[in-house]
Order: C-alpha cells, then sequence, then structure tokens
C-alpha cells in the first residue's frame, strides 16, 4: 500500500489519505464540516489539538497522531496553556470516552477547575465525535 511504502512523507500519506476517503463523498464532506466547526470552538488551539491527539492515540490512528503532532508543534509557543491545563484536557478526554459521555461530577468539576467552561466540555465531546469519525475511517481504509 502506497502509505506504508512512504511512512515518514506526510503529505503523500495525508493525500493517499484523503483519496481512500474520498470513496464515500459523504464520509468525507462530513469529516471535513465537523472540523471545520470544531476548529471554530472557543477551546484554544492547544487545547482542541490535545483532544485530537487524544482520540487519535487511543484509536490508534499513526496518520493523524503523525499530522496532528505536527500542528501542534507549529503552534506560537507564546500562547501554550500550561502543561496541568492541557493534561486536564486530556485526562477529560479520555474519561468522556470511557464514560461515553457520563462523567462523574468529580470529573467534570476537575476540568473546570482548570478554567475551562460547561461549553468546552460540550466542545470535547465534538472533537471526539468529529475525530472518532476520522479515525476510524482511516483505519477502515487502511489509511492509518
Amino acid at each position: 500500500m502506497p502509505l506504508a511504502a512512504q511512512p515518514h512523507d506526510l503529505p503523500a500519506r495525508t493525500a493517499a489519505a484523503i483519496a481512500l476517503l474520498k470513496e464515500s463523498p459523504h464520509t468525507f464532506d462530513g469529516f471535513l464540516q465537523l472540523s471545520g466547526i470544531f476548529e471554530s470552538t472557543t477551546l484554544d488551539p492547544y487545547s482542541r489539538e490535545t483532544v485530537i491527539l487524544t482520540v487519535a492515540t487511543r484509536n490508534q490512528c499513526h496518520l493523524c497522531v503523525d499530522m496532528h503532532e505536527g500542528k501542534l508543534a507549529a503552534l506560537d509557543p507564546a500562547d501554550a496553556p500550561s502543561a496541568e491545563r492541557l493534561d486536564a484536557v486530556r485526562r477529560f478526554a479520555l474519561q468522556v470516552l470511557a464514560a461515553s459521555g457520563a462523567v462523574s461530577d468529580a470529573d467534570l468539576d476537575a476540568f473546570l477547575a482548570h478554567g475551562y467552561t460547561r461549553q468546552n466540555a460540550l466542545e470535547v465531546v465534538l472533537g471526539i465525535g468529529t475525530y472518532t469519525l476520522s479515525t476510524f475511517a482511516n483505519r477502515l481504509v487502511r489509511a492509518a
């Protein structure tokens, strides 16, 4: 498969994945629309990328991990939240996944204690849904 032949050529891997996903225009367009909405949320870019990387790592989508590690590295370090804040969003995303959304009050409170809002909590759910679609589709078509 072309993706395996060029594991370090991210643009080629991405183009190949897009071509595979376009076998279902509805799936591809749905992902594009959802990802655009997720990018417009009130979560800061670092938190969004942390949610994406959490889902991609959990779902073993190596293409998404590589792509979003690059996006995270390209962000302005001056805008970076604290490591504790990013760990809070990572842990919260994992808790949402593990509990199928039914996180405990203590888990929600721990997330909120790091300066996030209830709106942000729902935006984490949006990110999880968006990137579950992407990672599952990538794995299904062997693009991951």
